[in-house]
């Protein structure tokens, strides 16, 4: 199951949710954006920046009424975040809301925070454990097992407050009922789902995005809702725990005694250098109260106010958790509250050295100045980049700078005006860039020529003679027969890019022409020789012509000088 992902957007240069996200679970493929499930820790930053919205939610809205529909006890669990979250003008509103909708009781999921912190309080009392990393939040526990499981050792053996309250919901009421957690995290549906060793707690989840625009749906107007109490004994202190800093509030309000430092982080990046540090093995004896979202639940990423300042949703709920004392009322002997986390850390092929350096070629990056390390692809480091882009979760074109270049310069410029086709082909005979007459004549898009191989086009010999001897080949006629095109080649080794710039002047026009003219001179030749065999034929019969008469002439004139003188000497 994907909890979220991108939809098809125009994501071309943007980049933004790669930059904002900390571990890289996300990839960009054809000028995409995708989020890599195995990585993603579901704290959904990325969809937070994303400028196209172009975020998907795996949602289980339909699911949600197909229960109502069929008549089902649905119960609500209701994060205590909604204090801080939902507009109202008395809290109990929300509930007679939810209720309007179907649900036969609405519980707040601090109920089940409440033994949470007991189970803290063991562990603080027992003081087994050197350090002991709170494991509330399921964005940190993926981060910990997929990305630092050296400090697995380190996490409480507890399941969450959504967890723990799930599992209570059903030993009140019974397993036939189901159970639909309210918040504003959307790694609580992975957790809820997705993470088979605490199936069957939590049946369905729902945001407080969702939730309101379900509201919006029906006609239900909160603020004309009766002001209704929870179905739960008060859970007092732990209300406080989607605030920064509410777990430890929560546990100090315990009579508890223990010698662990206690200190709460918040966000992602201020996490991941905690956990940096804790590595090295030089931090001991402390309690942490870690969340991904800064200022903790209040800011989720499905909460319906992500432009309400962190200050004011704290002090809302703040300023509705009256009771700081802990509470007293909420038994979970039967529940079971144990987890145990694992080593679920991802693993990515590293390139070599020579790998890493024919990506950076590819790149553009041929010197240690070339590497800009500006970040404006989502990395921070060029090198960073390259990684990626071997482990295919970027592209080569990610680059902005060098793609910049590229544009603007005039050789480009160049490069599409140009008659002739003009390509750049790698070692290994990829097409690495082709201009605009090569994309015409090839039939391809300069995204499809990037993709497919030379040799798919035209015949390679002579570009495998240049790659292999380094030797230019200049102004070589050849025949192109798959675009039925005669040409003059000329392929010139480039050393820096180990890769050859072909060129093909299309000389089929004027190949024509002087077939043509050839033709043309061997058809009047022939019909010159005709016309001087056909003279040679009429000069011999004029010949033999005038041979015979001059003969008979003779003959006759003969016989006439003849007579004639016979008479005179009669």
């Amino acid at each position: 199951m994907r909890v979220i992902d991108f939809r098809d957007a125009s994501c071309k240069h943007c980049y933004k949710c790669v930059r904002h996200c900390d571990v890289k679970a996300i990839s960009v493929q054809n000028e995409q954006a995708h989020i890599m499930k195995n990585h993603c820790i579901n704290c959904g930053h990325c969809l937070e920046v994303c400028p196209q919205n172009a975020k998907t939610f795996n949602s289980d809205m339909d699911r949600v009424k197909g229960y109502l529909s069929q008549g089902m006890k649905v119960i609500i669990s209701l994060a205590p975040s909604y204090l801080g979250v939902l507009e109202y003008d008395k809290p109990g509103q929300v509930i007679d809301a939810l209720k309007k909708l179907g649900f036969y009781e609405v519980r707040e999921t601090a109920e089940g925070a409440a033994l949470v912190t007991k189970e803290y309080w063991k562990l603080l009392k027992e003081g087994q454990m050197d350090n002991i990393i709170t494991t509330c939040c399921p964005s940190v526990n993926d981060l910990i097992e997929k990305y630092y499981p050296e400090l697995v050792s380190m996490m409480a053996p507890v399941v969450s407050p959504m967890i723990a309250h799930g599992r209570l919901i059903r030993n009140i009421y019974g397993d036939d009922v189901k159970v639909v957690f309210l918040g504003p995290c959307i790694a609580k549906k992975e957790e809820a789902i997705g993470d088979e060793r605490v199936n069957g707690a939590i049946d369905a989840i729902l945001t407080f995005h969702e939730i309101v625009k379900w509201w919006k749906d029906v006609g239900i107007d909160i603020h004309k809702c009766e002001d209704l109490p929870l179905a739960n004994p008060c859970p007092k202190v732990n209300q406080l725990y989607p605030v920064s800093g509410g777990i430890i509030q929560s546990v100090k309000a315990s009579s508890v005694e223990d010698n662990y430092y206690k200190i709460h982080i918040d966000g992602l990046k201020a996490c991941m250098e905690l956990f940096d540090e804790l590595k090295k093995g030089d931090i001991h004896n402390c309690f942490f109260e870690v969340n991904v979202c800064e200022g903790g639940c209040i800011k989720g990423p499905a909460s319906d106010k992500w432009q309400q300042s962190v200050v004011r949703a704290k002090m809302d709920v703040e300023d509705q958790v009256i009771h700081r004392e802990e509470a007293e009322e909420i038994d979970g002997s039967n529940v079971n509250l144990l987890k145990v986390f694992r080593d679920r850390r991802v693993q990515d092929d590293i390139p070599t050295e020579a790998q890493m350096t024919e990506v950076l070629h590819a790149m553009g990056k041929y010197t240690k100045s070339d590497e800009l390390n500006c970040g404006a692809c989502g990395y921070p480091t060029c090198r960073a980049k390259a990684t990626a882009v071997y482990q295919k979760k970027a592209e080569i074109g990610m680059c902005l700078p060098y793609a910049v270049a590229q544009a603007e310069s005039m050789s480009n410029v160049v490069m599409d005006v140009t008659p002739n086709m003009i390509l750049i082909v790698d070692k290994e005979l990829r097409i690495r860039e082709c201009n605009k007459k090569a994309q015409e004549m090839l039939g391809v898009s300069r995204e499809e020529a990037l993709e497919r191989y030379i040799f798919e086009f035209v015949d390679v010999t002579d570009i495998e003679e240049v790659l292999r001897t380094g030797q230019n080949v200049l102004r070589r006629k050849s025949s192109l027969e798959s675009v039925n095109l005669v040409v003059v080649e000329t392929i010139v080794y480039i050393e820096a890019q180990e890769s050859v710039l072909v060129t093909y002047q299309d000389i089929s026009k004027e190949e024509k022409a002087k077939e043509q003219h050839y033709n043309l001179k061997m058809e009047t030749v022939e019909m010159a020789q005709k016309v001087i065999d056909k003279q040679m034929m009429v000069a011999q019969e004029i010949a033999g012509l005038l041979g015979e008469t001059t003969a008979e002439t003779k003959v006759t004139l003969s016989k006439l000088r003849d007579s004639i003188l016979f008479e005179e000497e009669e």
